[in-house]
């Protein structure tokens, strides 16, 4: 081991390198090869915190107080020490920011990552960098202190969000090149439009140069991999309208005139295709809310359960969209293998919101399906605004609650006495309240709304792999047929209670905090300092992400669909 002199010369290098990197740094640090420029990622990791830390340009107050109002209410519910949180609560926190506002999973704060890892996981950028650059720098504003603070939390969510909407400018400075388009240049509406064009395919559809240029140049194959392809385009040119009319709004408020030009730099395409990335989910969320309801016709029973019979039934004659293998749908946590009589079923909510259906996936992030269960926490949240709640409390709000079950119906939790009585089990385990934030209530969470609520696998468990990740994603005929055959014989009358519906349920407890923390002074600091300064040194100098790894869609054109909804 280290001694504590060596590992404080290795902290104070690191910070005190990230610090003196350029605020006003490029935001290129991807080279065309798709490996990482070491040094302008470290740049701009540091410019994008200098925007948060008083270093170059500030955050739009506007952006920040919007960004304050959606922790806060978490930030009341969750333990802390002296008014402050530890690394995991800090993930988990900006974890549901970005759930909750644009439905982005950010690679490296997944839930499913093991919070005890000595890594962050795949090769991603945001996922092997961000979070131990990010957290370094927020640790040497404090380094005496003992954990992270509400602004901390804020800061973070801020950087994070830069660093996602200059990531876009590879993508868009790449289309620029391929149009002959300068970026020092303004474009037309129409020559915007054709940037737009290209960037919906290229984002949403990650496949090889070839492959795109096959899909540019053919609408009718692009219309067959991208389902409402001349909708999707038309959602773009609506984005370009959108921040044309705000563009004018703010000219009028302030007489400027370039606005009425109908003239774009790269900066407002910059703008316009972030403002795709943040609005993009609502857009598409019809289609989530479809698959939904196709599932839940499946559900004879409320039980937020599919036997993959049915499931795989549906695939070969009705629906397209629930084609993946049994292996990948155990990696990804949707299948609950539970019941030795009815078999393996896939269970609703964890589908819905696993890596397969996320609409796009890119490097730094997923864009998916709306979590439901994040307005129902919320709401919990928001009346009892303390860490921990009494069953009684929580039984009397979770009464008078509804979840979208259809397009059409809304449907209330459910609450037997075998659910009261599993409530005020998980209470005995903690003086009689029941923590809000622990996979225990997560779990009762998901029996109360089994369509709304994902079923809480224990960290590092399963994955969040995309179908890319995973490999061979997509199950065969000949395993489709064998578990269809079994669909009929499933068609048999009985009641839930009588399925064991709640076989899956486990004593496991899995805390996202410390519970017993509040008042006390924390020593974990100067081990969590290392952990990130160790982190960010081993990617800067043993190259862990320097070579190449590009992903590839091998089955995009073999299988005649993509994976999108």
């Amino acid at each position: 081991m280290p001694s504590r002199a060596a590992q404080q010369n290795v902290i104070t290098v690191l910070v005190f390198s990230l610090l003196a990197a350029p605020c006003n740094a490029s935001s290129k640090f991807l080279h065309n090869d798709g490996s990482v420029n070491r040094q302008a990622f470290r740049d701009e990791i540091a410019n994008a915190m200098g925007s948060v830390l008083g270093c170059g340009g500030e955050a739009d107050p506007e952006h920040i107080s919007d960004v304050k109002a959606v922790i806060m209410p978490m930030w009341k519910t969750v333990s802390k020490t002296q008014n402050r949180v530890d690394r995991r609560t800090l993930r988990y926190l900006v974890h549901r920011y970005f759930m909750q506002t644009s439905s982005l999973m950010v690679r490296g704060f997944e839930p499913s990552r093991s919070t005890n890892e000595t890594h962050w996981g795949s090769t991603d950028i945001l996922s092997q960098m961000v979070p131990a650059y990010v957290e370094s720098v927020l640790s040497s504003q404090h380094s005496a202190a003992n954990g992270f603070t509400l602004q901390d939390v804020i800061d973070m969510v801020l950087t994070l969000d830069q660093l996602i909407f200059d990531s876009e400018s590879a993508l868009l400075e790449d289309i620029y090149k391929s149009q002959r388009k300068p970026t020092q240049s303004s474009l037309s509406y129409n020559g915007l439009k054709q940037v737009l064009h290209e960037y919906m395919v290229k984002w949403m559809v990650d496949a090889d140069p070839e492959d795109h240029a096959r899909l540019l140049e053919n609408r009718s194959l692009a219309r067959q991999v991208l389902p409402h392809f001349d909708d999707l385009l038309a959602f773009a040119e609506g984005r370009i309208k959108t921040f044309q009319q705000s563009r004018q709004d703010k000219a009028v408020n302030k007489g400027g005139r370039e606005a009425w030009n109908m003239r774009y730099s790269f900066e407002d395409a910059h703008k316009v295709v972030g403002g795709i990335t943040r609005s993009f989910q609502s857009y598409w969320q019809s289609e989530c809310a479809s698959m939904k309801e196709s599932l839940i016709s499946m559900d004879k029973h409320g039980t937020g359960r599919v036997p993959l019979a049915k499931f795989y039934d549906t695939a070969i004659n009705v629906d397209w969209r629930f084609g993946e293998s049994e292996d990948y749908l155990r990696e990804l946590g949707a299948l609950d293998e539970s019941s030795s009589w009815i078999g393996a079923q896939v269970i609703i909510p964890n589908y819905l919101q696993a890596s397969s259906n996320c609409i796009v996936s890119t490097a730094h992030y997923n864009l998916c399906c709306v979590a439901e269960c994040e307005t129902l926490l919320g709401e919990i949240e928001r009346a009892v605004q303390a860490p921990e709640a009494l069953p009684g409390t929580i039984l009397d709000l979770v009464g008078k609650m509804t979840s979208q079950t259809t397009l059409d119906q809304d449907e209330g939790p459910h609450l037997d006495g075998n659910m009261i009585s599993q409530l005020e089990k998980v209470a005995k385990n903690y003086n009689g309240k029941v923590p809000l934030h622990s996979r225990l209530f997560a779990q009762w969470l998901h029996y109360a709304f089994p369509h709304e609520c994902p079923f809480p696998h224990k960290a590092g468990t399963v994955s969040s792999a995309t179908p890319e990740e995973f490999g061979n994603y997509i199950a065969s005929s000949e395993d489709m047929q064998k578990h269809a055959s079994n669909a009929t014989a499933l068609e048999v009358s009985v009641t839930k209670d009588e399925l064991h519906w709640l076989s899956q349920w486990s004593e496991e407890e899995e805390l996202l905090m410390d519970y017993q923390s509040e008042g006390r002074s924390g020593g974990w600091t100067m081990g969590f300092l290392l952990f990130s300064a160790v982190m960010a040194a081993m990617g800067l100098y043993t190259g862990v992400i320097g070579a190449s790894n590009p992903k590839k869609t091998d089955t995009l054109f073999a299988n005649g669909h993509s994976h999108f909804v």
